[in-house]
């Protein structure tokens, strides 16, 4: 019998690998031959759910709780949401204006199903995540990267946005605090974005998952700037809870509607179990846990960044949030790709390149995740510094 393979569609062309991935795979494949690896490249926060949301899981599931919900998610976690923005940000958000959704990346697709329109432009920072560029091409849309250095702390400002701006634009997307970056959209610098954009009449999507590991300054969310800001967040990061695709969007009352017929027919509702054990997340004994953490990454960050530039990296902008740091390697290697290839065979320790995030940086910038212990990245910079001084002892024989 023959086979037949259907022909694609060719909105595929514009949805590149995921190279994290790749790595992730040859890291895999190491360890399988025995290897200790150290893992620093995917965004995953080693510590797993907090106590209290693993014992409201299992009582979930012990009562039966896990029929299907709402499309826009159990009203007390829309309730339990909107408490949290008032009593930590001080934002005043309609439990009616919040979406529960199956992580944050279905919450992104149905942003993008309800604003895209075939062939509209959506303005973004290179570097960025780069599956926020594919969610837009996944309806069609085309993701305009803007490259912005350390100058700018790897983000976009009002006046990039006013110059980048065509009849084709619809709106910006952006991170704050970032992947790949750590780095955060200062409040004067977003309160002025969201206004170009308001003026150009286009939509604003703030990507927040982040934003509860933020530690140089006072807690902050694009909310307050308006009830047209469409914001992004997940209980992945901060609560912890990356494999239960679990997070939730914020939308002006006009879209909710609209918004709910596409989660009824794309994803009909996150997980219920996901849902009851999120409740928990809101609890104070569960907040105490997460702040507790919070200390945690930001003691790593303190430690990681002045040990990454003690090995050659330079590292233009201090990371302010999420537990990345991008570092420039270019001191260090003319391809990053490459030195971190090597660096996973010869050190046994993932680090990832530029390359997933935009052209501007893709082979000067490497991304390092310290979402793992103190002692993980203890050896990993030991286990670097004999790489490197090993590399310039080759190249003083040469």
């Amino acid at each position: 019998m023959s086979s037949h393979l259907t022909q694609l569609a060719s909105r595929l062309d514009n949805i590149a690998p995921f190279h994290v991935m790749e790595l992730a795979k040859m890291a895999a494949d190491l360890e399988r031959q025995g290897r200790h690896i150290i893992h620093m490249g995917i965004g995953e926060p080693d510590f797993t759910a907090a106590q209290p949301v693993i014992e409201a899981a299992t009582r979930a599931m012990a009562e039966g709780k896990l029929q299907y919900t709402s499309a826009t998610g159990l009203p007390e976690l829309r309730a339990a949401i909107a408490e949290h923005y008032r009593a930590v940000y001080g934002v005043e958000v309609a439990p009616s204006r919040i979406i529960v959704t199956a992580g944050a990346s279905a919450a992104l697709l149905l942003a993008c199903a309800a604003l895209v329109e075939k062939g509209a432009q959506v303005l973004m920072s290179d570097p960025s995540y780069p599956c926020n560029r594919h969610f837009v091409a996944a309806f069609d849309g085309q993701a305009k990267m803007i490259a912005s250095g350390p100058e700018h702390r790897f983000q976009l400002s009002a006046e990039m946005v006013a110059q980048n701006w065509c009849e084709q634009t619809c709106g910006v997307l952006l991170a704050s605090p970032s992947n790949p970056t750590g780095t955060s959209i200062t409040e004067d610098e977003l309160r002025k974005i969201v206004a170009t954009v308001r003026e150009k009449q286009g939509f604003t999507i703030v990507d927040e998952i982040y934003n509860g590991l933020r530690y140089d300054a006072a807690p902050f969310s694009a909310l307050s700037l308006g009830e047209d800001v469409i914001v992004i967040n997940s209980f992945s990061k901060y609560f912890n809870m990356t494999g239960w695709r679990l997070g939730w969007l914020v939308v002006p009352e006009a879209l909710v509607q609209p918004i709910e017929k596409l989660a009824q027919n794309l994803f009909i509702c996150a997980s219920s179990l996901a849902q009851h054990a999120g409740l928990a997340c809101f609890e104070p004994a569960a907040l105490a846990i997460y702040e507790e953490r919070k200390a945690e990454f930001q003691r790593r960050r303190d430690y990681i960044v002045p040990a990454l530039e003690s090995l050659g990296f330079k590292v233009p902008v201090m990371p302010d949030g999420a537990f990345y740091v991008y570092a420039d390697c270019s001191a260090l290697s003319d391809d990053a790709d490459r030195m971190t290839v090597d660096i996973l065979n010869e050190a046994g320790v993932v680090i990832v390149p530029g390359l997933d995030f935009g052209p501007s940086t893709a082979h000067q910038y490497v991304r390092v995740s310290y979402a793992t212990s103190m002692e993980n990245l203890q050896e990993a910079v030991a286990r670097m510094r004999t790489f490197f001084e090993g590399r310039a002892a080759l190249k003083a024989q040469a």
